[in-house]
């Protein structure tokens, strides 16, 4: 058996363990048993409704989201040939943060629950429009990460200028809650909302991994091999902004997940482009699942934020990653 294969089934049952984990533990911690009655009948009303209702659309929304951002953030690392691109790089993040802040901002969760959520992604979608339309016309490098900053920067200055409009010190708490990002009483309802924006960006991405193989060694080399460059960029780009969008509407702000994964299967498994693809997405659903499980813990008097504890990992991992790479950045 290849280590390749090896590290992708160590990575799948350390996946199962977390999530189950996840399943067990929480302000009611329940036995394995009470999940699997819970799971399958016999449980009582109330532990049903706490494992079915609240804990498993957690449990895999954790594992969906951090899969989504895990082979995102791979992909466009590996097509922008930038180790430190991660899907923030595009916009989409900032763009669907606008979409949530306006939605606070203009009271309608009142009115409707998932109006935030619907908001989000339809911020998501405008920025993943943009990049469409950019990427058809020109798909170089420079001008994808520049159109990325630019709708990154624009984004967070109209969300700067609604929280400054705001009158309402609860709502500007809201925006900040949420930005924070977090998977705490997600339902169903939420998970039906972003599993399926989510799969479609995944199928625009599948059969990238020869493609980004190719890539490596230069755009002129991949084009003699038959690799179309403009297709595949488009590809990733649209597919990675539609997946983390569909995330971000749901979960909030997320950071440094897509950044420091594929760093960490290059370190661990292989350097080869097209194939930190499956491996990152397994350690970035692991990752967050097991980020989910810490914000639980009874750490300060009041309950951690996912996008709080992502950042206190990825931070340092963000800093020695561009130590690290500082001569080939020169």
């Amino acid at each position: 058996m290849s280590r390749y294969t090896s590290a992708n089934i160590v990575l799948i049952f350390g996946l199962i363990i977390v999530a189950i984990g996840s399943l067990l533990y929480g302000r009611a911690n329940m036995s394995v048993m009470d999940v699997i009655n819970a799971l399958f009948g016999g449980a009582s009303e109330p532990v049903t409704i706490i494992v079915r209702e609240l804990r498993l659309p957690r449990v895999i929304l954790g594992i969906v989201i951090g899969a989504a951002m895990g082979v995102s953030g791979a992909a466009l690392q590996g097509v922008l040939r930038n180790p430190l691109a991660d899907p923030g790089v595009v916009g989409v993040s900032a763009s669907a943060a606008l979409g949530a802040v306006i939605a606070i901002h203009l009271g309608l969760v009142a009115i409707w629950p998932l109006s935030i959520s619907i908001f989000a992604m339809a911020g998501a979608l405008a920025a993943t429009a943009i990049l469409f339309i950019i990427s058809a016309r020109d798909s170089s490098v420079l001008m994808l990460i520049l159109v990325g900053i630019g709708i990154s920067s624009l984004a967070m200055a109209a969300i700067s200028l609604v929280m400054n409009m705001a009158d309402n010190p609860m709502s500007i708490r809201d925006m900040i809650m949420w930005m924070l990002g977090s998977l705490e009483n997600r339902t169903v309802t939420d998970l039906l909302l972003a599993v399926p924006f989510i799969i479609i960006g995944w199928l625009m991405m599948i059969n990238i991994g020869q493609g980004l193989n190719a890539l490596s060694v230069g755009e002129d080399t991949a084009q003699t091999m038959g690799i179309d460059i403009k297709s595949l960029k488009l590809r990733v780009v649209v597919g990675s902004a539609i997946s983390v969008g569909a995330a971000v509407a749901v979960c909030g702000s997320i950071g440094f997940v897509g950044l420091v994964v594929p760093h960490m299967v290059r370190a661990l498994i292989t350097n080869e482009p097209g194939r930190i693809l499956i491996p990152s997405a397994l350690l970035g659903g692991l990752l967050l699942t097991l980020a989910d499980v810490v914000t639980r813990m009874p750490i300060l008097s009041t309950d951690l934020r996912l996008g709080v504890v992502t950042s206190l990992i990825g931070a340092p991992a963000f800093l020695y990653i561009i130590y690290k790479t500082r001569r080939t950045m020169r």
